[in-house]
């Protein structure tokens, strides 16, 4: 890897570490300003059209995280050594990430925009890390593919599993559950872009 490729996947994998961290900070300090928020009966987004520093906190979060998934998803071009399946999978991570810094530039009552950028996140972002998974396989990184299909799995399986037994009537447990799945895998595969950037 040249000297350049080094600097820049430590970049990316050190984004890939703030973006979770930045992200549950801001959206639990949104929760804790709105004390009518209701796990089972809101959607996260519900966040981001209330009064006072709540949407503030909330839609500016998730710009801040996309942003900073952006330049993470740069970095798996690299960590996945140029594979052609690798590059599809990064670009359509990228085409997540501007999904998630959308769904903060477009509140909930910006209507159709903000509808179409969350089905777009909650849709690329198990798509795209489970074509990651499968380049994975192609390097012979085989415990981080079967890390990244079980990210891809629980992102699917949750939103499978209210589409078809309802168990809240509200979306924002299936979205954080999704979330997090997105967060863990960018939290892992940004420590190991950092030491792949070591070796």
């Amino acid at each position: 890897m040249n000297p350049r490729g080094v600097v820049w996947l430590r970049i990316s994998g050190t984004f890939g570490l703030l973006a979770p961290m930045v992200a549950f900070v801001l959206i639990s300090l949104a929760i804790v300003y709105s004390p009518q928020f209701s796990w089972t009966q809101n959607a996260l987004s519900d966040l981001g059209v209330q009064e006072g520093i709540t949407p503030i906190l909330f839609n500016y979060g998730l710009i801040t995280v996309g942003i900073f998934a952006l330049v993470f998803a740069s970095g798996i071009f690299i960590f996945l050594e140029h594979r052609t399946l690798g590059k599809v999978g990064a670009l359509m991570f990228v085409l997540a990430a501007l999904a998630l810094t959308a769904i903060g530039v477009f509140p909930e009552n910006m209507k159709p925009i903000h509808f179409q950028a969350s089905v777009a996140f909650f849709v690329l972002y198990p798509l795209s890390i489970l074509i990651i998974a499968t380049a994975f396989l192609l390097i012979n990184d085989v415990k981080m593919s079967l890390f990244t299909f079980a990210a891809a799995g629980v992102a699917a399986a949750v939103w499978i599993l209210y589409f078809t037994t309802m168990f809240v009537h509200g979306d924002a447990i299936p979205e954080a559950i999704s979330a997090a799945s997105a967060g863990i895998w960018a939290i892992v595969s940004g420590f190991r872009m950092l030491k792949k950037a070591r070796t």
